[in-house]
């Protein structure tokens, strides 16, 4: 469970750039591609983000399964999740994710030409030739305009097969996402909180073994 709420929080965390679409798969909306250009340009802008968020998780009844909180630091290529039960460290260089519950943490050397996700891919680099996208349109939500952004995964062969994007437009920062599984399952990722100008500093994102005693170590670089 928790290696699961790990990858949907960085699915979650990471949405908004974009490259030219693949000839043949569809056509974008080209005014969901102006919203989702905003968003990226003005996460670029910002040296350093700290974001509470907090992750729901529904099943196809509607039953609410859970739900976990959690920051988020980014700088640059740098991050560090601290999510219920979970401290997940990347210094740009290596990601060491902790588990409260076994003490243990892994170590794994990131591999650039990995397709992975990152907290800033859900801001800067997500919505890309990989998915195709359009703009539901707009509401008002607590005297805010939020705009709706639907993303559909080319390949079907994942598990899920729609990504809501919302978007606050006063801000242009994403307010929350929605992932529609498979299965029926849905997470809900909220930002309850952001903060662009914070100053971060480097040492937040570097996994410091003596705070953690006892601690295993699984190094797998």
């Amino acid at each position: 469970m928790n290696k699961l709420i790990t990858s949907v929080t960085f699915l979650l965390l990471s949405i908004v750039t974009i490259y030219a679409q693949p000839k043949g798969l569809g056509n974008n909306d080209p005014d969901a591609k102006k919203v989702l250009d905003a968003v990226s340009a003005k996460f670029k802008s910002f040296k350093g983000v700290q974001a509470k968020f907090a992750l729901n998780i529904e099943n196809g009844a509607g039953k609410n399964l859970g739900t976990k909180t959690g920051i988020v630091y980014m700088k640059g290529n740098k991050y560090r999740v601290n999510i219920t039960g979970q401290e997940i460290f990347c210094d740009g260089s290596t990601i060491s994710t902790y588990d409260k519950s076994t003490n243990e943490v892994t170590i794994t050397k990131i591999d650039p030409a990995a397709n992975s996700l990152t907290p800033q891919k859900i801001f800067t680099n997500f919505y890309d030739k990989d998915y195709l996208y359009k703009l539901n349109g707009e509401k008002t939500v607590a005297g805010k305009k939020i705009q709706e952004i639907e993303l559909t995964p080319i390949d079907k062969g994942k598990p899920f097969f729609k990504v809501l994007v919302f978007v606050d437009k006063g801000s242009q920062t994403i307010s929350s996402t929605k992932v529609f599984e498979k299965t029926g399952n849905k997470y809900v990722y909220s930002v309850t909180n952001i903060n662009t100008a914070t100053l971060v500093n480097d040492t937040q994102f570097v996994f410091d073994v003596k705070k953690f005693p006892g601690a295993e170590i699984i190094d797998l670089r």
